[in-house]
């Protein structure tokens, strides 16, 4: 039988919880690509994330 392997964040487990992954668009500006960036970032701090 397999074992199923279960993806977790690492890092201190109180903090987990408070913890969300954002995802957005980035426009190069060298070749004017876009791409995507992710970064774990607190709950309450998601809405700067994205005004940067």
């Amino acid at each position: 039988m397999a074992k199923k392997a279960v993806a977790t964040f690492s890092g201190d487990r109180s903090q987990g919880k408070n913890v969300v992954k954002c995802i957005k668009m980035v426009k190069s500006p060298r070749t004017g690509a876009y791409a995507f960036q992710e970064d774990l970032v607190p709950t309450d701090e998601v809405t700067e994330y994205f005004k940067k």
